[in-house]
This record gives structure tokens, C-alpha cells and sequence, in this order.
């Protein structure tokens, strides 16, 4: 019998597209399965995690991930990259210098969080960098029909914000934490508040109106969600 999306703890989102809810900090992994290829979007906060995933999406399309999209440079989305031997690994530009210069940082906010220290450690020590930087927009044919557009559009939440739209009726967005649906948006010190409003204008302008955005933490969300979000940042902006 067939392994369904669910039988392995996954959403299933569209046809070849599906996420998971991770534990701890529901965050959102996101795979989109081509023709003899499979990219996930974010791999965890760990080692540990992230062979967990490899696991799981090989089980789910019966072959490796061979391509890898990380939405931003925080823990809990990067840490467990280094499991995926063989897979090229994109990142919005700058992403690669930062972890060259970031990675000690890295593993402390992950043990700030909960991660184990000598897993954080472990995980930063094999810190992959992005194989390529994506600067505007870069379109991967993963074949079978199947396109997913990457699009650097921050700042915002961080310096380094990459989302993907898969190209579904309707499209299905993966947002990174550029959208929060679990709790309020989360600006740290790397975050760039005055422009998260215009991120968030271009992720809309990206998907449309019928899309399915998933955000970086909750629960899939409609256009009106990302508006109403959107327009709850810039008003913070104009009151602080």
C-alpha cells in the first residue's frame, strides 16, 4: 500500500506538495515532489531533526531530496541541512557570507531556545552554505510539469528572506516566517521592521489572491490573512 502524506505525520497541500508541523516551535518544513526530484523548503533545528525529515520525504516520494530552499537564517529553519548529502541548496543572497561569519551565533540562539548544546554545536560546526544565491527571482524546473519560484523579497523578518510559490492551482506559497499564523509575527534583532510591509505587498503580488500561503509557524492561511497582517505591521511602524 502507498505511504499518503499523512500516514508520516505530513499536510498534505496539492498535488506533490505537502508540510509539516514541526514540534516544539511548529515550524513549517514544506516538500514539493518533481519529476525524479524533490526540493524541501527549511530543514529543521537540528542534526537530529532533519534526519528525521530525510526520512520521512523519502519514505513520502521514494527517492532523495535533491533540492533544498531555506527561507531565512534562523535555527530552527537551517540547523539540520548538513543531512542532506547530494542536494544543491539555495538561499537569498548573503545568506552564505553570513553563515560563514554566524555560525558560533547560530548555535547560541538555538541553545537560548532549548536545543541541546552539544547537538547545536554539532549542527553548526556542519552549517551548510547556500550552493546558490538567489538575488531576485530564480525559477527551478523540477520537472513532471512541476516549477517552484524562489524570490528573495526582504528584508523584513530577517536580513535574508526567501520565499517559494509552487506553480499549483491555486499556487501554494511557503512564506518562511515573512507570515505567522500560530502567534504574532516575531521581529528580532536581525529584523527590519519598516520593510516587512512592503515584503509582505510583494509575497501578495507573488501569489494572488486565490493562493494558499503556509507560514513559517501555524496553520495554512488565505490572502486576507496576509493583508491583515501586513497592514497590523505597518501600523506598529507608524505608532512606534
Amino acid at each position: 500500500m502507498d505511504v499518503t502524506w499523512e500516514d508520516c505525520g505530513w499536510e498534505r497541500l496539492g498535488p506533490d506538495v505537502g508540510r509539516r508541523r514541526l514540534p516544539t516551535w511548529d515550524a513549517t518544513v514544506g516538500l514539493v515532489v518533481g519529476e525524479g526530484t524533490a526540493l524541501l523548503f527549511d530543514t529543521g533545528s537540528s542534526l537530529r531533526e532533519g534526519a528525521e525529515i530525510r526520512a520521512q520525504a523519502e519514505q513520502l516520494v521514494g527517492r532523495r531530496v535533491t533540492h533544498i530552499a531555506l527561507s531565512h537564517p534562523h535555527f530552527d529553519h537551517v540547523l539540520g541541512t548538513a543531512v542532506f548529502s547530494g542536494t544543491e541548496v539555495y538561499g537569498a543572497a548573503g545568506l552564505d557570507a553570513l553563515f560563514a561569519r554566524g555560525a558560533d551565533e547560530l548555535a547560541s540562539d538555538a541553545v537560548r531556545q532549548g536545543v541541546p548544546e552539544t547537538e547545536a554545536a554539532e549542527a553548526a560546526d556542519l552549517l551548510v552554505r547556500p550552493h546558490h544565491a538567489v538575488c531576485g527571482e530564480w525559477t527551478l524546473d523540477l520537472g513532471g510539469g512541476r516549477q517552484v519560484l524562489l524570490a528573495n523579497i526582504g528584508p523584513a523578518h530577517s536580513g535574508h528572506d526567501l520565499v517559494a510559490v509552487v506553480s499549483t492551482t491555486p499556487p501554494i506559497v511557503f512564506c518562511g516566517d515573512l507570515v505567522e499564523e500560530s502567534g504574532e509575527p516575531q521581529a528580532g534583532p536581525d529584523a527590519v521592521p519598516a520593510q516587512w510591509p512592503a515584503a509582505l505587498d510583494r509575497l501578495l503580488a507573488l501569489g494572488g489572491e486565490d493562493a494558499r500561503y503556509v507560514p513559517g509557524h501555524g496553520a495554512v492561511v488565505d490572502a486576507a490573512f496576509v493583508r491583515a497582517q501586513r497592514d497590523a505591521l505597518a501600523a506598529r511602524i507608524v505608532v512606534s
